[in-house]
């Protein structure tokens, strides 16, 4: 797979290239300007001229996007207007935390997706059929910041079972919240893939063999049927991580979770252009390696794919 590998990665770089490019012309294009942002409300004429030259904002675009990928190549994301910080340092507090409320709403809806899923697939029609489609029917129609405020209001306030909102790593209750509204919308789309590609195998000639053959149902639907029926799940779920890794914005602001979406959601409120750039651009790696993992995992799921893989050829 090495080569296959090798490829994508070098015909990622111009796709970063134009990432970068559009993402500096976007944040000039943004109304308000930084040095007014920063000057406050009291400022004099002298002193945003002075901003302006501190932070470079006072030469020519081509220029300042000159010397931007100047300092890319050498790993450096620029300094926050606001903070001073390095955004790089900045990102790399906040991710984990996104991590991990990533990890934790997908883990949620992949296992609640695939459960609900299957269980309709193995006997379309029936009670438990209709019964898992009307719960996956009712998580697409439900807006995230909807569902977020209920959440919210019964386990918060009703029950007071859980923390309304915040981050605390020695409290595991605090995830509880924003990973289920984060999951809940992924787990209906998973569950109602999962019965069409579900369905779609266990009519294949391969499914009536195994049955033949005397194999119990359980090994006929787990062993042969999902695994086949996994593919286009699996592209699913890399799509949702690849979302929930890049910020989810709405949720993080609704529980104050400290992670890259409300970062990126503060930058572009306080017009402060390098972290605007530095989130897109740190983002957008970040999907392309999900989606690379996600064709990877293809081959491990169908010995076709992973034949292609290993000889390049991979589309």
């Amino acid at each position: 797979m090495t080569p296959y590998v090798l490829r994508r990665l070098v015909t990622t770089l111009p796709v970063l290239l134009g990432v970068t490019l559009v993402a500096y012309v976007l944040t000039y294009l943004l109304p308000g300007d930084p040095a007014r942002a920063l000057a406050g409300e009291r400022y004099r004429e002298q002193d945003l001229g002075r901003i302006r030259h501190e932070l470079g904002l006072d030469r020519p675009l081509p220029v300042q996007y000159a010397a931007y990928v100047a300092r890319l190549t050498r790993g450096d994301l620029g300094e926050s207007f606001a903070t001073g910080r390095p955004v790089a340092h900045e990102l790399a507090e906040r991710f984990p935390r996104t991590l991990l409320l990533a990890a934790a709403a997908m883990g949620l809806a992949t296992v609640l997706g695939l459960g609900l899923g299957t269980v309709a697939a193995v006997r379309p029609g029936g009670v438990a059929d209709r019964v898992s489609m009307t719960l996956a029917l009712g998580g697409l129609s439900m807006p995230v910041f909807w569902s977020a405020l209920l959440l919210l209001w019964f386990f918060a306030l009703v029950l007071r079972a859980l923390p309304p909102s915040g981050y605390v790593d020695t409290d595991p209750r605090a995830l509880v919240l924003p990973a289920v509204t984060l999951g809940v919308r992924s787990a209906a789309v998973l569950a109602r893939m999962t019965r069409a590609s579900l369905l779609e195998v266990m009519g294949q000639d391969f499914i009536r063999t195994g049955r033949a053959k005397g194999l119990r149902e359980r090994s006929v639907v787990l062993g042969h049927g999902l695994r086949n029926a996994l593919v286009p799940v699996l592209t699913l779920i890399g799509l949702d991580f690849g979302s929930y890794l890049s910020g989810s914005v709405l949720t993080e602001s609704i529980f104050a979770w400290p992670g890259v979406g409300q970062y990126a959601l503060q930058a572009i409120l306080r017009r402060d252009f390098p972290a605007i750039q530095g989130t897109v651009l740190f983002l957008s790696v970040v999907f392309v390696l999900v989606n690379l993992t996600v064709d990877l995992l293809y081959g491990v799921l169908d010995p076709r794919i992973r034949r292609s893989l290993s000889t390049g050829r991979a589309g």
